[in-house]
């Protein structure tokens, strides 16, 4: 006869109560948490699927890396590893519902490392990740101030002579590195606080606390606002955008397929990358969102769903850039040609050019002329350049550059600029902010269902959490900090987020079996999942992860690192090589978050020896429990069923991996 297994902590089971007609002594699961409605899930999961390497990373691949080539190979990297591995993410949170500790531990005790990894990697971005949101609170502010700050050059002297580090360069990067960042030379020059970057960052840490101090229910009501409104300000800057002049060209370059770059490897691994982190692979904030699902929610509409709102918010968000910047460029062409035309004409007074200063397209007429005539002039002294039009493309348009440089320049033109600099500020705080409530559930929600102390004091977890964040976040806003953001941005959550997602697949494909978890959402979702998903999870998502991982590492070992600095005597962006110390610091990251996984594995080996470790006697590991707790209320004649149905698998296992959490 099988003995009765002791009980869990008594906030996960309670005793029925003898007057409620139930069996006194059988144990009742306790509800967890649930989202108020399916639109405020769908949100949450959007806004963490959709941040700011929307806006700023995807336009920048896609113009340097094929244009509509480029959107060609991501949509079908999208469908190959993408949705699969998004799918895989939310079916896992949904079924087993708990965060990813709780869920590759329920598979296999051996595998608790895996969610454990991801919440480092999760804690790391959180770190530099809010001191953007920080920037872009500091640019809001001074978008209510008319001129824009960063609109004209600075004056010396008496308010006679204008800074000739800004006349060198431009208004815009100098506010950026100058006035915002107040940024050191290198990253080997510490430099004390920025007080007001400092403040932002408080501020950021702020907003975060008091939207989740109520876990789900006070995020998923901010998020009517901060997942919508972006959506509405790009819809604006479209339309405002395609009445610029130059837009038509900034979108022509932008998806003019150049199929001949798909030869290239790191266009392939460029664009996986892309595909990985838009959608929030590995960082359990995927898995932690579902888990609060009721259990017959279709994830796998979800995942096509949210997986197809991201990649139209990305094509979006790169019509509204570059329509925007096709009009910065060609101003700025255009100015630079009638400058050139005017130098020719003073220094060689027989010749005219009224004609083409005069013309309705300056700009291809001074192309035309440069081509045939203009290029020979260069060798009698005189310093004139083409004034290209997609030159001018090029520039500032990566990363923070094109956000904080390059946008910021173009809004200035605008008729009202500091309203559509408000605007602008505004949507790219909300998108971080949307992003990093997901990126803070991918530690809280884990953390809290696996420890009981954590889980019975929530509100003091989360605020203790956001001031670590701010204090340990401090280092981003000194003057070097700029060059630290870089860092963790490269090098703390790639690679460790690429294993952690490689080891999430073959825990599920090959561990668990794809065939019983394809059984599992069967049940679960009440209809048959394709059998196309077993090949995907099991051959094609090991296979392509294994080779992005390959390559990065690769890209790492023959390229030494670099960063992009601000070199003051030049009053330019220069890329210089990390010291050695840095190199240290990102070996150091991506070990720290990586080792989580064989540490797991020893541990669980070793209390399995000792006799401590809860496993499967058959197969190592514990299978996925199929009861959907949520729905039967607690205290309640059903629980003498819900306690049957889990009690062949209580017995079995000898422990009580099917409840709602689990204690360490």
């Amino acid at each position: 006869m099988t003995e009765k297994p002791p009980l869990p902590a008594d906030d996960q089971l309670e005793e029925a109560d003898p007057g409620s007609g139930a069996e006194q002594g059988v144990a009742v699961e306790i509800a967890r948490d649930g989202w108020d409605s399916k639109v405020e899930y769908f949100l949450a999961q959007v806004g963490f699927s959709v941040g700011l390497g929307n806006v700023w990373r995807f336009p920048y691949l896609c113009h340097q890396n094929g244009g509509g080539a480029f959107i060609l190979l991501y949509v079908v990297l999208m469908g190959l590893i993408g949705v699969p591995l998004f799918f895989l993410e939310l079916a896992a949170g949904q079924s087993i519902r708990q965060g990813s500790i709780g869920v590759w531990r329920h598979i296999s005790p051996k595998l608790v490392g895996i969610g454990y990894a991801s919440c480092v990697v999760c804690s790391f971005v959180a770190l530099y990740y809010n001191v953007i949101i920080g920037w872009s609170i500091f640019y809001l502010g001074n978008s209510f101030r008319y001129p824009l700050p960063w609109e004209n050059c600075p004056t010396e002297l008496n308010g006679t002579v204008k800074v000739k580090e800004c006349e060198d360069s431009s208004p815009t990067s100098y506010f950026w590195y100058r006035k915002a960042l107040d940024i050191t030379d290198t990253i080997d020059e510490t430099g004390e606080l920025n007080l007001i970057i400092t403040g932002c960052l408080l501020a950021a840490w702020v907003i975060v606390c008091l939207a989740m101090y109520k876990g789900i229910k006070s995020t998923g009501k901010v998020m009517y606002f901060s997942s919508v409104f972006p959506y509405a300000v790009l819809l604006c800057f479209l339309i405002r955008g395609a009445m610029l002049d130059g837009a038509s060209e900034g979108i022509k370059f932008m998806f003019y397929p150049r199929l001949e770059i798909l030869k290239d490897v790191q266009v392939w691994r460029q664009a996986a990358t892309q595909v990985f982190f838009a959608l929030g692979l590995g960082f359990g904030s995927v898995i932690a969102y579902s888990s609060y699902n009721p259990r017959n929610n279709n994830c796998h509409r979800d995942a096509f769903t949210v997986s197809g709102v991201n990649f139209m918010t990305s094509v979006l968000a790169t019509l509204v850039v570059f329509a925007v910047l096709g009009f910065r460029a060609k101003t700025i062409a255009t100015d630079c040609a009638k400058r050139n035309l005017k130098a020719v004409s003073e220094a060689i007074p027989n010749f005219s050019f009224s004609h083409l200063i005069n013309a309705s397209d300056v700009l291809n007429e001074y192309e035309n002329w440069y081509r045939v005539e203009g290029h020979q002039l260069n060798s009698t002294g005189l310093k004139i350049d083409d004034c290209s039009l997609e030159e001018e493309m090029k520039k500032g348009a990566e990363g923070t550059g094109l956000a904080f440089i390059a946008f910021t320049e173009a809004m200035t033109l605008f008729p009202g600029s500091p309203f559509w600099s408000a605007l602008f500020f505004l949507m790219l705080l909300n998108l971080g902010l949307s992003t990093m409530f997901g990126t803070m559930a991918g530690i809280m929600t884990p953390l809290t269902d696996t420890f009981k102390t954590l889980r019975k004091h929530k509100l003091l977890f989360t605020m203790c959490s956001c001031a670590a964040g701010f204090l340990i976040g401090m280092m981003f806003t000194q003057r070097c900090g700029n060059y630290f953001v870089l860092m963790f941005d490269d090098y703390s959550a790639t690679l460790p987020l690429i294993i952690v997602v490689i080891f999430q697949t073959l825990s599920v494909a090959w561990v668990y079996g794809a065939d019983r978890f394809l059984e599992d959402l069967k049940q679960m979702l009440g209809r048959p999942v394709p059998v196309v998903y077993k090949y995907l999870w099991k051959y094609v998502c090991p296979v392509a992860m294994i080779g992005l991982l390959g390559a990065s590492l690769l890209k790492m070992v023959l390229q030494r690192p670099t960063y992009t600095t601000w070199n003051k005597e030049k009053a330019s962006e220069i890329h210089l090589p990390y010291p050695d110390w840095a190199l240290a610091v990102m070996a150091i990251l991506i070990i720290v978050a990586s080792l989580p996984v064989p540490i797991g594995y020893l541990h669980a080996v070793v209390l399995e020896r000792l006799g401590r470790s809860p496993s499967d006697p058959e197969a190592g590991y514990v299978p996925c429990a199929t009861t959907d707790t949520d729905l039967i209320p607690l205290r309640t004649n059903s629980s003498p069923r819900l306690a049957g149905e889990n009690s062949d698998f209580l017995l079995q296992n000898g422990n009580v991996e099917s409840m709602e959490s689990s204690v360490l």
